[in-house]
């Protein structure tokens, strides 16, 4: 049997589709373990699983330090700091873990996210193949190509970054020449785009989530139509403003479940259900629709399920996973910042009695069970070493 190494950063939606696909590899009798944040993987990862630290505690406090200060940044500045002092110090940071890893656990393949560039440079100093994990499909879709500056100044980072860790190889570690798991398809990314071979399109990779809350079931009411509005993990924190404006226009239309932060929702509404944490992959056949940052994780897993949704980018790729959701019809896109209450009301009314929007969701949940996401996943890669 074979072993893979999955390199990840701390951010939860890189991580959770890995969790998936190593499902499927352990299920075939293949070994498989992790190397990241100690903190991100302990809280995902299923007890036993194989892990290795590739953070410190200067790290640790540095990291809490940049996600507060990319949070007040928005458009460009918030792409460049995000590039320049999280990924790319990052990198720096994880490469000597990540070379523990590959020399204790000697996998076969490496699996590198796009936003963890030392797995590709440690990959590549032990002589190793190693393969890209695109968790979202912002660089896919070649997101900044009207912004030709900004694009060549990050492959410039990138290719700096090759540079001082002294290895040759592609013109970009993210992008593996060998084979590059996109967890999209083209019904969602757009069928007009062309792709070399080795680009895989799974669709989303999901499993089983171990539980790290509270849910309160019995509150669900089932004789009204629930929607799910939710910000992602690291954006809820500046959503009171909308959390409120969600309040204001959905409470007597639906059952609310909001995830959000204890405190951020001043008056909930009646009936409705506010939680830190909901069992997101569980909760949403129960559901009529999701609003949304556009977390490209949140947004496929909805239509995983055939929802429509209503989207509200706030920064980093959420804008061009907004664009590929509405272009695809499944979505309505409002303005996170200065959205009123009368233009919520009215797209998520739309998104509810419109059909044709369902019907778009539907479609593009067809295409993601016929791309067959971790089993394909799963399948390419143990190809890697037949």
């Amino acid at each position: 049997m074979s072993r893979y190494l999955f390199v990840v950063p701390p951010l939860v939606g890189h991580i959770n589709p890995t969790l998936a696909v190593a499902e499927q590899l352990e299920e075939r009798g293949h070994d498989v373990a992790w190397v990241g944040h100690e903190g991100a993987l302990g809280s995902l990862l299923v007890a036993g699983s194989r892990t290795f630290r590739a953070s410190d505690d200067t790290l640790d406090a540095d990291l809490a330090r940049l996600r507060t200060a990319w949070q007040e940044l928005k458009g460009v500045a918030a792409l460049q700091f995000f590039w320049q002092e999280f990924v790319v110090p990052l990198g720096r940071a994880m490469v000597p873990g990540v070379d523990r890893a590959i020399a204790e656990f000697r996998p076969d393949v490496v699996i590198c996210d796009q936003q963890a560039i030392a797995g590709p440079v440690a990959a590549m100093r032990a002589g190793l193949p190693w393969v890209t994990s695109a968790t979202t499909s912002a660089e896919l879709a070649r997101s900044l190509r009207d912004l030709p500056k900004v694009e060549e100044w990050i492959r410039q980072l990138v290719a700096k970054f090759q540079r001082d860790a002294g290895v040759a190889g592609p013109a970009d570690l993210r992008f593996s020449d060998l084979l590059v798991l996109c967890f999209t398809t083209a019904e969602l990314i757009g069928a007009d785009m062309s792709f070399p071979d080795h680009y895989v399109f799974t669709g989303p990779a999901m499993s089983h989530r171990p539980p790290s809350g509270y849910f309160p079931w019995d509150r669900l009411d089932a004789d009204r139509r629930r929607v799910l509005v939710s910000l992602g993990s690291l954006n809820a924190v500046a959503g009171r403003r909308f959390f409120g404006v969600a309040s204001e226009a959905l409470g007597d239309l639906v059952q609310l479940v909001m995830v959000a932060p204890d405190g951020m929702v001043a008056d909930a509404p009646a009936g409705s259900i506010v939680c830190d944490w909901v069992p997101q992959l569980d909760l949403l056949p129960h559901l009529d629709s999701v609003v949304s940052h556009a977390g490209h994780n949140t947004v496929v897993e909805a239509l995983a399920h055939g929802l429509p949704q209503v989207v509200a980018p706030i920064r980093d790729d959420q804008p061009v996973v907004a664009q590929q959701v509405e272009a695809a019809g499944a979505a309505i896109r409002v303005r996170f910042a200065r959205v009123r209450a009368s233009e919520m009301r009215h797209a998520v009314s739309t998104v509810l009695d419109d059909p044709t929007y369902r019907c778009a969701a539907e479609r593009i949940q067809r295409s993601f069970a016929v791309a067959g996401g971790a089993v394909t996943a799963a399948d390419h890669l143990v190809g890697l070493v037949a």
